[in-house]
């Protein structure tokens, strides 16, 4: 709860910051600051159970230390984002406060869509997400492709949301208790009610939207392709596993007693999205849309946990938002200062600028899977997560197989970096402060100590 409404609270207070403070780099002092204090806030509720705010929700919002922990990852992924690339936030436009409020809004949304216990604080939760996403997708009003983005984004958001709508309606018209309480929904062990199984069709159809699952991914490339860089690097990561984690909780309390009717759909889903993911990735040229392809295909290496629903599954669950959170903001951090986002940008990068390039190269081994990473812990609990599921083994082998096709496109740009030379200057040396490097260096040590030591993120889970 400390979470949820500290950050409605610091967002407004940054809406009145852009509007009384016209120093942007104080816009964003205000934010980390503001941002820490969340953080700090939502772990002393994780450790001693209680909220500074207590209010009768009902049992709308359910806290444990599994969904409390997460949270601290979105946010201190989040906050990690803001050191890294806060300044070139301030780039974007004139409007910097209201960008951070945007953000806390979004923030809001996340601790919403992690403890919801009603399909209507799902809906809500979501919602608050989304809406803000629009507007941060088109704020780069002078650049077509963000307005074109910002539109795309709009019209399949709103259509999914309808989708949501409806499907909550048949499930509350179809269960017995006639509850949005995802635990009093009480379907059961025997052949799923027609009314269920079409609400349930409707809310796999639009939460495989929010976290751009094959086939409804469409969106993703242009989306993220045309956001301003900074912003997708928020919408693909803390964004993205926030959608996972409300796909997981969802299908766990709601209908975890049904999960051999429903985990078939989720397996052509898995390979669909690990397919359309890896092999479009393939053959892109720009590393910008690359990114948002294999964003894709990490989303069905993250759909795994969906598919085994059971212990191993949350514990991969947890390293892979950490693990791909933190590469994926360095990489784009790294992004945001390049001249040329081709693949053939990247040249010459090590020789002209090593710590960028062995940075750039530690989240893409990262990203395959390679051990002593943090993404290999994440893949390796993911894969043994459906291992321990029992069912459907050749998914297994099928995501080992994707795994190994996505070093290629992500080799394609170490090969770059260390072994091409550059036509003319890679990088802009002035815009690589030594706050810049010390962030990467961070990120780079936090992804080996995750990828040796992962039980420093398994171990709360247990706490």
């Amino acid at each position: 709860m400390n979470a949820i409404i500290l950050s409605a609270i610091c967002g407004v207070i940054m809406m009145f910051c852009g509007a009384f403070i016209k120093n942007k780099s104080l816009h964003k002092y205000i934010a980390i600051a503001g941002l820490i204090a969340i953080i700090a806030a939502n772990i002393l509720e994780s450790a001693s159970g209680n909220s500074f705010f207590q209010f009768d929700i009902h049992d709308m919002l359910r806290m444990n230390s599994f969904n409390l922990f997460f949270i601290t990852i979105a946010f201190g992924s989040t906050l990690i984002y803001f050191l890294l690339s806060g300044s070139e936030i301030e780039k974007v436009g004139e409007h910097v406060g209201e960008y951070f409020a945007l953000i806390f809004f979004i923030l809001c949304g996340i601790g919403l869509v992690a403890t919801f216990n009603t399909l209507l604080m799902l809906f809500i939760g979501i919602e608050i997400i989304s809406i803000p996403l629009y507007i941060l997708t088109g704020s780069d009003k002078r650049n077509l492709k963000s307005n074109e983005a910002a539109l795309k984004y709009f019209l399949m958001g709103a259509f999914s949301t309808g989708i949501m709508l409806m499907g909550i309606a048949f499930i509350y018209g179809g269960n017995p208790n006639a509850s949005f309480y995802i635990d009093q929904i009480q379907v059961g062990m025997g052949n799923m009610p027609i009314m269920i199984a079409v609400g349930l069709l409707f809310l796999l159809i639009s939460m495989s939207f929010k976290v751009s699952a094959a086939p409804f991914h469409f969106w993703t490339p242009d989306v993220y392709d045309g956001a301003p860089t900074v912003f997708t690097s928020f919408m693909s990561t803390i964004v993205k596993v926030a959608g996972f984690f409300a796909f997981i909780r969802l299908f766990e309390y709601a209908f975890g007693q049904m999960q051999d009717q429903w985990q078939r759909l989720i397996v052509v889903i898995t390979i669909a999205t690990l397919l359309i993911g890896n092999i479009t990735a393939v053959f892109q040229q720009s590393v910008k849309r690359m990114l948002a392809y294999s964003s894709i295909a990490q989303a069905g290496f993250m759909l795994l946990a969906l598919f085994a629903l059971n212990d191993k599954a949350k514990e991969g669950l947890l390293l892979y938002s950490a693990a791909y959170c933190l590469a994926t903001i360095g990489l784009f951090g790294i992004l945001t200062k390049m001249e040329d986002y081709t693949i053939d940008g990247f040249n010459g990068l090590a020789k002209e600028q090593p710590l960028l390039g062995f940075a750039a190269t530690v989240f893409l081994l990262s990203l395959t899977g390679v051990p002593l990473t943090a993404g290999f812990q994440s893949k390796f609990f993911m894969l043994m997560a459906a291992v321990q599921n029992g069912q459907q083994f050749w998914l297994v082998i099928a995501a080992v197989l994707f795994a190994a096709i996505s070093a290629y496109y992500y080799f394609r740009v170490i090969q770059a970096i260390y072994f091409k030379d550059a036509a003319q200057k890679v990088i802009n040396d002035i815009s690589i402060t030594m706050r810049f490097k010390v962030m990467l260096t961070i990120i780079v040590a936090l992804i080996i100590i995750i990828g040796i030591y992962p039980e420093i993120i398994i171990g709360w889970m247990y706490r």
